[in-house]
C-alpha cells in the first residue's frame, strides 16, 4: 500500500475523530469564506454605483448620510435644495456634469427617484421591456422592483409620501409604468425612476384647472426656466470636468449657507472602517475556531500514535523506512486540513447561496458562484497548518525504537 490509500484507510478508520475534525475545522473556514464572499461583493458594488461621481452636493447635515441616500438609497435625505443655488453648482466651468436627484415618496417601500435620463446613462441601464419615461408621471423600475410588486408595463400606481411603507398615499396623481430595466447589479435594480417634474407634480399643494394641460407641456429642459426657481432637487451627482474641481468646488459648495459637499470616495472609505471593524470581529472569531480544530488535531495525531506504535513497528519490519512513517503521518495532517479547508469552502459557498434565496433583493447583488484568490491561499494556509499540527506526532513516529515496542 501507498501512503495516499494508507492515511485514507486510517482516516476512515476513526471515522468519528476524523468527523469532529472535519466540521469543526468546516465550520471556522466556512464563516471565513461567507465573510470574504460578502464583503468583497459589497465593496465592489459600493464601488460600480460611485464610479465617476465625483462629488455630491446636497442640504447641510451628515456627509455620510448625503452619501448613503443620494447614491445607494439606503438612507434618509439630509433635506432639499433650491434649484437657484443648485443652477450656480451646474453652472461652474469645472462641473463636468451634474445629474439632479429627487427623493421623498416611495411604493411599497420601493424608493421613487426623481431625475433626468443622464442618470439612466450613467449607472448603464437598459430597458429590457417597454421604453424609457417621455414625460411627468411615467415611470422605469428595475428588474428588482418588477419581482417585487408584480408591476407590469402599462399598470397604473399611486406613490406614497415618505420612504417606508405606510406613508400617506398621493391619491391626485397616477405614475404609469413604461419600461422595465434588465438587472445590472447596480442600485438602479431597486428603484422606480421617473421625471424630475414628477416628484414636483405630486407634491403640488394646489393644482390648477389646467393641470392636465401643463403636464403635457412639461419637459426636463423646463427645470432650467425661471418658473421653476421656487422648485427643489434633493441632491445634485456631480462629475468634474478636470482635477481642478477636486480643489475649488467643495469649498465654493460649503460657502453657500444651505448647502454641503461631501465626497463618496471619502465617505464609502468611512463606512468601510466602521464595517471593518464588525468583519474583523467575526474573522478573529472564524480564525480562533480553526486554530482549536488544529490544535484538536494535533491532539487526535499525537494521541493515535500511541495506538498505532505495533502498527507502526509492524510497517518498519516489513520495510517500511523512517522516512516513510514520517511522511505518513504528515500526509494525514496535510488530508485532514484540506479535506475540512474544501468541505469549508463548499459550506461557505452554500451559505451564501441559501442567503440570496431566502432574500430575493439580494439576489442580483450577492451571487455565491465567483471564485476569490483567497479562497485559494485558505488551502495553502490549510496544508501549512495541516503540516504543523502533524508535525510533532511526525517526528516521534520517526524516532520510535521499534525494537522496545516489538520486545513489548
Amino acid at each position: 500500500m501507498n501512503i495516499v490509500s494508507l492515511s485514507f484507510s486510517y482516516l476512515k478508520a476513526n471515522k468519528l475523530s476524523t468527523t469532529l475534525n472535519l466540521l469543526l475545522l468546516a465550520f471556522g473556514i466556512s464563516v471565513v469564506v461567507i465573510l470574504l464572499l460578502l464583503v468583497h461583493q459589497i465593496e465592489d458594488r459600493f464601488s460600480r454605483n460611485a464610479k465617476d461621481i465625483s462629488l455630491v452636493v446636497g442640504a447641510k447635515g451628515s456627509p455620510l448620510q448625503l452619501i448613503l441616500s443620494a447614491i445607494y438609497h439606503i438612507d434618509y435625505p439630509t433635506g432639499n435644495i433650491k434649484i437657484k443655488d443648485a443652477r450656480k453648482i451646474m453652472k461652474n466651468p469645472l462641473v463636468k456634469q451634474a445629474i439632479p436627484v429627487g427623493l421623498g415618496d416611495s411604493y411599497m417601500g420601493v424608493r421613487i427617484v426623481g431625475t433626468n435620463h443622464d442618470y439612466f446613462k450613467h449607472f448603464s441601464c437598459e430597458i429590457q421591456e417597454g421604453k424609457i419615461w417621455e414625460k411627468p408621471l411615467e415611470v422605469v423600475i428595475g428588474s428588482q422592483v418588477a419581482m417585487l410588486t408584480g408591476l407590469k408595463i402599462g399598470d397604473k400606481f399611486v406613490g406614497a409620501h415618505g420612504l417606508d411603507e405606510g406613508g400617506h398615499a398621493h391619491d391626485s396623481h397616477d405614475y404609469v409604468v413604461v419600461g422595465i430595466m434588465k438587472p445590472n447589479g447596480m442600485v438602479t435594480d431597486q428603484l422606480i425612476l421617473t421625471a424630475m417634474e414628477s416628484i414636483w407634480l405630486v407634491h403640488e399643494e394646489k393644482q390648477e384647472e389646467s393641470k392636465d394641460t401643463k403636464e403635457e407641456q412639461h419637459t426636463e429642459n423646463e427645470m432650467d426656466s425661471t418658473a421653476a426657481e421656487d422648485k427643489e432637487y434633493t441632491a445634485l451627482l456631480v462629475k468634474y470636468r478636470s482635477p481642478m474641481g477636486a480643489v475649488t468646488l467643495p469649498r465654493l459648495v460649503n460657502s453657500i449657507s444651505n448647502l454641503q459637499a461631501a465626497s463618496p470616495a471619502a465617505e464609502v472609505n468611512r463606512l468601510f472602517n466602521l464595517i471593518g471593524i464588525g468583519a474583523d470581529i467575526l474573522r478573529f472569531f472564524a480564525l480562533a475556531i480553526i486554530g482549536i480544530s488544529f490544535l484538536s488535531m494535533f491532539g487526535v495525531l499525537y494521541n493515535a500514535l500511541k495506538e498505532r506504535q505495533f502498527d507502526i513497528a509492524l510497517m518498519r519490519t516489513l520495510g517500511a523506512s523512517r522516512m516513510k512513517v514520517f511522511l505518513l503521518i504528515i500526509f494525514e495532517g496535510i488530508l485532514l486540513a484540506l479535506l475540512g479547508t474544501f468541505l469549508g469552502i463548499i459550506l461557505g459557498h452554500g451559505g451564501i447561496a441559501l442567503f440570496t434565496s431566502l432574500y430575493k433583493q439580494a439576489e442580483n447583488q450577492i451571487t455565491a458562484l465567483i471564485w476569490l484568490p483567497e479562497e485559494f491561499y485558505l488551502f495553502v494556509l490549510a496544508g501549512l497548518a495541516g503540516f504543523l499540527s502533524a508535525f510533532i506526532p511526525a517526528l516521534q513516529a520517526y524516532k520510535m525504537d521499534i525494537a522496545k515496542i516489538l520486545a513489548r
